[in-house]
């Protein structure tokens, strides 16, 4: 071994490489994506079949039940997916891995500006998984409490007995110090390693999303990591910050207060995770349309006030938790408010359509299912931000139908667009179009019957959580529609299947990509694909801005890459 080439652990496990620690984000993300999805399926099953085993898993995980779900695993599953598709697979993916890989290759730095605390990061959410992990194997088992923590079912060991829930307490303040960490480095990057002529104005406009998903990250994750901490502390250290009543060591305790931390974190997590996404959106249009993104600015302006309001809009998820009437019409005004610059960019995108050079690869599917699956989860939400209307579905599965398209449709689907787009970037090789395209149709159809289903279910008073509504009369009438939505999870779990095929096929051939497959502008495709450890030979230096396309007076193609000296003349920005 020579001093040029780094010992296996160096290269592969303890890298300060971006690119490395982009890849085992991925790798980590992508398991817990496939494990938080087959616990989605069991509670799609035993929503639909209760107390009955569960098929093939059911005999080999509850054994001693007969591979049947009993009353008391039953609220651990919907726990554990919820957090675990959040915090462990989505948001490693679309930070942790895109974040990473995309940042320093497209300001053309030569890596992040804090490498080692950008593997740091990494190993704290690994630290922070196997917590998680462990707690399913303790006794009394994994928490219970639901991903939204609350106090007191979490904070008392009279009502959460057992290690799990503070196994779980802590695997997620690593992980929220872990993206903590991973946001600073973000931004300083993006601020401080720009190379010569990026200007704010020509940043690709999937930098501005996670820039303003690391400025939510940074503000908000320490609230929410606060709050664990004190709910670790009232179950072992005998405070009562937010336990009140008989289960409360002495008085004081304010319950709703950790609601309100929460919430002032939770809410921004929507964004924190659909900002990158929105990003993503507007510069795959451009691409797929051979157009300039249309209203650049307005667009970065529209991601600046949504960011902005979306740290003061927490109340509109506890208006059935005794808030004042008036207080509650200033949330919903103000989350009302959202919908305007979230408009302003919708509308951006369709004007980037509108009369463009439209091509339909796999990424651009997956963006135009993100436009689509947005759009509905954004005019639901207009339901749940009205108060009167709020309380009336308040947890009901129209909330979860709701939150699923926004949260759970929109970013899969945007993770999807950037893991084929940028496949040929990291790894030299192209994913197989028609097996994508069919990947793509299949997920895309499935789960708009899935969450459709969910909403329509809601509207009819079908609450969220329960593990038995055959249990409830009135629920009898809509008891046909369970296992519509078991089966169309479970075709969209499949389809996920296709796409592990699609891994195998490409890396098995080894068919090397086209240098620049997507005719991209921005810096990440100047360079060799995956690219070199430094990224650059040399520094490139910026002459235009990331969508200068069919641009005329330009020869031989219709774009102009970031680099080309002819942006200087020809480009616009």
């Amino acid at each position: 071994m020579t001093a040029s080439s780094p010992s296996f652990l160096r290269r592969w496990i303890f890298s300060i490489d971006h690119k490395v620690i982009a890849l085992q984000y991925l790798i980590s993300g992508l398991f817990f994506l496939g494990f938080g999805g087959i616990m989605a399926l069991i509670i799609r099953w035993q929503v639909a079949h209760p107390w009955q085993p569960v098929p093939l898993l059911g005999q080999f995980i509850f054994r001693e039940a007969g591979g049947a779900v009993t009353p008391e695993v039953y609220p651990m599953l919907f726990t554990m997916h919820g957090t675990i598709m959040v915090f462990f697979a989505v948001t490693p993916i679309l930070l942790g891995t895109f974040g990473n890989y995309l940042i320093p290759l497209e300001v053309g730095s030569r890596d992040m500006a804090f490498p080692h605390v950008n593997m740091l990061s990494f190993w704290f959410l690994f630290t922070g998984s196997l917590l998680v992990l462990l707690s399913f194997f303790v006794p009394g088992g994994a928490a219970g409490s639901g991903w939204t923590v609350y106090a007191p079912l979490s904070s008392s060991t009279t009502v959460s007995p057992g290690w799990g829930q503070d196994l779980f307490i802590l695997g997620l303040a690593l992980d929220a110090v872990s993206i903590m960490m991973g946001g600073i480095n973000y931004i300083t990057t993006i601020f401080q390693l720009r190379a010569p002529g990026m200007n704010l104005r020509r940043l690709p406009l999937t930098l501005w999303g996670l820039f303003y998903s690391s400025v939510l990250n940074t503000l908000w994750l320490p609230l929410v990591a606060a709050a664990l901490f004190m709910v670790l502390a009232d179950r072992r250290l005998g405070t009562a910050f937010f336990t009140a009543g008989p289960l409360a060591p002495r008085a004081g305790g304010q319950v709703l207060l950790y609601q309100h931390l929460f919430w002032g974190f939770g809410h921004p997590e929507v964004y924190i995770l659909i900002l990158p996404v929105w990003g993503m959106v507007a510069d795959f249009l451009s691409i797929f349309s051979r157009k300039p993104a249309f209203g650049y600015t307005a667009t970065v302006i529209s991601m600046c006030v949504v960011t902005a309001l979306s740290g003061i809009v927490w109340g509109h998820h506890m208006f059935t938790a005794g808030m004042n009437p008036l207080v509650g019409k200033g949330f919903m005004v103000l989350t009302i408010l959202v919908s305007v610059p979230t408009a302003v960019f919708f509308l951006n995108w369709l004007a980037t359509l509108w009369r463009g050079s439209l091509r339909f690869p796999t990424p651009m599917l997956f963006t135009l299912g993100v436009v689509f699956v947005f759009s509905i989860g954004g005019l639901t939400g207009l339901f749940n931000a009205m108060q009167a209307f709020d309380v009336y579905i308040h947890d009901t599965y129209f909330v979860v139908g709701h939150f699923h398209f926004t949260l759970a449709a929109s970013v899969l689907l945007g993770v999807f667009g950037f893991i084929y787009f940028w496949f040929p970037k990291m790894f030299g090789v192209r994913l197989n179009e028609g097996l994508g395209k069919l990947h793509f149709w299949i997920t895309f159809l499935s789960l708009n019957v899935l969450f459709t289903v969910m909403m329509i279910t809601g509207l009819y008073g079908h609450m969220r959580r329960i593990a038995d509504p055959s249990a409830y009369e009135f629920l009898a009438p809509i008891q046909h529609w369970q296992p519509v939505l078991f089966w169309s999870a479970s075709i969209m779990v499949a389809a996920q299947f296709i796409f592990l095929v699609n891994l195998v096929i490409t890396f098995l051939r080894k068919e090397k990509s086209e240098p620049n497959p997507w005719q991209s502008t921005t810096l990440a495709w100047t360079t060799s694909s995956p690219p070199p450890v430094h990224n650059f030979d040399v520094t490139p230096t910026v002459y235009c801005g990331p969508h200068e396309f069919s641009v005329p007076g330009v020869e031989g193609q219709d774009w102009i890459m970031q680099n080309d000296p002819r942006g200087a003349t020809f480009g616009k920005s």
